[in-house]
């Protein structure tokens, strides 16, 4: 039985009914049969609803800058990636009800899993008290993130690709090389070529972070 009370607190949000809280914590594994029990409907509202309130957040914050800059920042903050990082400093992980077999398997700790419930409690925080307390729930729980980055982000698969074309190197071959772990659990490990000089190779439970990561490691390479 999830901790309701504890959630709360770490939310800094109370909610008037615990409708929405407890289907955004509910994993398909633990109803098999039963639509709108999971939480999988508040995810596809909570990413729109993310979406939203980061570009809010940053059209009020970087008043002086353009459309692109502003959405380099954007996809860095709404990414899977960012949201699952934020899952697993609140320990959300620890609320998500599974099936004892999708637990036993890792799903607390899957980064996709993890940042879909981000979103579903925002959709769950949104649809109980509206926009401003889901607002201050996204706000608070990117925290210095927003900040942090004094410009906006470059993406590593990006820098790789400009620099390899202004070195005539052609362009990047990324190729997943190894995949483990279950079908709803699985590890990625990409490879990353380009001109004939050693591939890098990074792994992770995203294949998109994976390709990052081992373009980071390339541009990394030759940087050194």
């Amino acid at each position: 039985m999830t901790d309701i009370a504890a959630l709360q607190s770490i939310l800094n949000y109370t909610f008037n009914d615990t409708i929405y809280i407890n289907r955004a914590l509910t994993h398909a594994s633990a109803h098999h049969d039963s639509i709108g029990i999971d939480y999988e409907r508040l995810e596809f509202l909570g990413d729109r609803v993310v979406n939203l309130i980061v570009a809010d957040l940053l059209f009020n914050n970087f008043k002086d800058e353009k459309e692109g800059a502003l959405a380099k920042r954007h996809t860095a903050l709404v990414r899977t990636e960012t949201l699952a990082d934020i899952a697993k400093e609140l320990k959300l992980g620890d609320f998500i009800v599974f099936s004892d077999s999708e637990r036993m398997a890792g799903g607390a700790q899957n980064d996709n899993i993890l940042a879909d419930i981000m979103e579903s409690i925002t959709a769950s925080i949104y649809l109980d008290g509206g926009y401003d307390h889901a607002m201050t729930f996204v706000k608070q729980a990117l925290g210095n993130r927003l900040h942090d980055m004094v410009e906006p982000p470059r993406d590593p698969k990006t820098t790789l690709q400009e620099w390899s074309q202004a070195h005539n190197l052609g362009l990047p071959v990324y190729e997943v090389i190894r995949q483990s772990g279950p079908d709803h659990a699985p590890e990625f490990t990409v490879q990353v070529s380009l001109g004939g000089h050693p591939p890098q190779s990074a792994s992770s439970t995203s294949k998109k972070r994976a390709e990052k990561d081992a373009a980071r490691m390339m541009v990394n390479y030759f940087s050194c």
